[in-house]
């Protein structure tokens, strides 16, 4: 029989508790749907039963173990997380565009014996993975005869709250990825806590996930939702059509969204109009700063009292919010921590600056990572005490409120001086051609380094450089203004809409060399 610290103890709570509390409270209520496909709480609990007696009495995995996943996002993708935890088990999620060294670095590093793959991925799949992989099962119906004979009681397996049941890994634009250990405990609070801040996690709500959902924020998008015991529905990919039609059709309450989406959106134009988005209560934007005229536009096609901006990482989770009130009110600003978190920031000697200065930000809170796998020193070195250090510069009004300067490795040394490509980004995108814009440093000798804009424009806007160059030097020190500015179709972006500055950087770096 499982142990009393399972569902239900008053002394942990596991991913997979929420969906079976919704399971005897309402089983046949849709939880889950994907195109046409959907699954019932009933469903739901029972396929997450089956896939943990599969992973321990099928598959001879044991607690503290980790299987790899190669999906995109799809139905399976929440029943298979809850349901490998719910037997001890780690996810190590591996993106769906993942090259073979990569999916092979994720399986080695994991160290995985078995993984479950996507019909359109398993080719790639079994052409990657090392020796030490003893199984790769395919969803459809190889996977779907394996849950058949699967038992439907609980797992017997004690599994507590603060073990682990994801790695996402890092992207890697600091050295090799990194597999951020995400534990039970944590993930439930920072849902609690999105349902506390945004009041959208109800029962009676709906929600539609369409970031990917092997990044953490992604997952935890398309958990909370069901964990409260609402519906969502989750979209394989992005496409910004689609996910208005499904805000309509599905009538959201709510919605993840990032800067990309937005800027997606607007591209419409008056094709926008159509869509229905009266029942939204919140559209909450995360893993990259919106920029602050995107942000009137938002407000103008959704409504007041509904833009919700996050800051956080994957370690993190969630550490700061913008609710709606200040949005227009306090500029390029990402809000107030969040509840039972605390934040410092400090100056290169460790110690915190006075208010208002320039800082690395650092976070305490009770929902953060455990740690990096395989990783003691870097584990180690990300923190201060019990203050995990972001690695991003911030400062802090004297109201509390945060302001993101930049990432600190994407600090720019000009001459001499510091310039933060935030700042800069800024007055560009206010430019009434400019979409999306990054800017970083190219290799100078004379400057050390130059600042050097890269922007794409909307379509049908033109604008010349010098025009661009003129509205910075209206609004910025003249060793701000970008020494080169390149209008380009795209800027390169990762899987959750993140520009790859480094990408960047290093397309400059080989231009300068001799």
């Amino acid at each position: 029989m499982p142990d009393t610290a399972r569902a239900g103890s008053s002394r942990s709570i596991l991913i997979a508790d929420g969906p079976r509390a919704a399971a005897a409270r309402t089983p046949d209520k849709l939880a889950i749907k994907e195109g046409e496909r959907q699954l019932t709480f009933r469903q739901l609990a029972e396929r997450i039963d089956r896939i943990a007696n599969l992973a321990h009495s099928g598959l001879g995995l044991r607690h503290g173990e980790r299987v790899a996943i190669l999906l995109p996002n799809r139905l399976e993708y929440l029943e298979l997380v809850c349901g490998l935890s719910s037997a001890g088990l780690a996810a190590a999620t591996i993106g769906p565009a993942a090259s073979g060294p990569e999916i092979r670095f994720i399986c080695e590093d994991s160290g995985a014996r078995v993984m479950f793959v996507d019909p359109a991925l398993a080719d790639a799949a079994r052409a990657a993975v090392p020796p030490t992989m003893e199984r790769v099962i395919v969803l459809g119906p190889e996977y779907e005869d394996l849950l058949a004979r699967a038992a439907t009681t609980q797992c017997p397996v004690s599994v507590d709250e603060r073990d682990i049941f994801s790695v996402p890994y890092t992207s890697g634009a600091t050295g090799r990825p990194k597999g951020v250990m995400l534990s039970h405990r944590g993930r439930v609070l920072s849902a609690y806590c999105m349902a506390v801040e945004h009041a959208c996690y109800t029962a009676d709500d709906r929600a539609i996930a369409t970031t990917p959902m092997f990044h953490g924020a992604g997952f935890l998008m398309a958990l909370t939702p069901i964990f409260f015991g609402g519906s969502v529905e989750i979209l394989p990919r992005f496409d910004i059509e689609r996910l208005l039609d499904a805000i309509t059709s599905f009538g959201a309450t709510s919605s993840y969204m990032v800067p990309t989406h937005f800027a997606a959106l607007f591209a419409l134009g008056e094709k926008a109009a159509r869509y229905d988005m009266r029942r939204v209560k919140a559209i909450i934007s995360g893993t990259a700063p919106l920029a602050q005229a995107m942000k009137e536009r938002i407000i103008a096609y959704f409504g007041e009292g509904k833009l919700w901006e996050r800051y956080g990482t994957t370690e993190t989770s969630i550490a700061t919010c913008l609710r709606p009130a200040d949005q227009l009110r306090k500029l390029a600003c990402v809000g107030l921590p969040l509840p039972a978190t605390h934040l410092r920031v400090l100056g290169d000697d460790g110690a915190e600056v006075p208010q208002g200065e320039v800082g690395e930000l650092a976070v305490a809170s009770p929902y953060m990572f455990s740690g990096y796998l395989n990783l003691p020193e870097a584990t180690a070195k990300a923190w201060k005490g019990d203050w995990f250090v972001t690695g991003d510069l911030a400062r802090v009004d004297e109201e509390g409120y945060v302001y993101l300067v930049d990432r600190k490795n994407d600090m720019i040394i000009s001459g001499g001086e510091n310039v933060y490509p935030r700042e800069v980004e800024e007055v560009l995108l206010a430019h009434p051609a400019v979409a999306e814009c990054a800017v970083t440093a190219a290799p100078h000798p004379y400057w050390g380094e130059a600042v050097t804009a890269f922007v794409v424009l909307h379509a049908g806007q033109d604008v010349t450089v010098e025009a661009l160059e003129e509205a910075c030097r209206a609004r910025l020190s003249r060793y701000k203004v970008p020494k080169d500015i390149r209008i380009i179709p795209a800027l390169p972006r990762n899987s959750m809409g993140k520009v790859l500055r480094r990408a960047l950087r290093d397309q400059l770096r080989a231009e300068a060399k001799p």
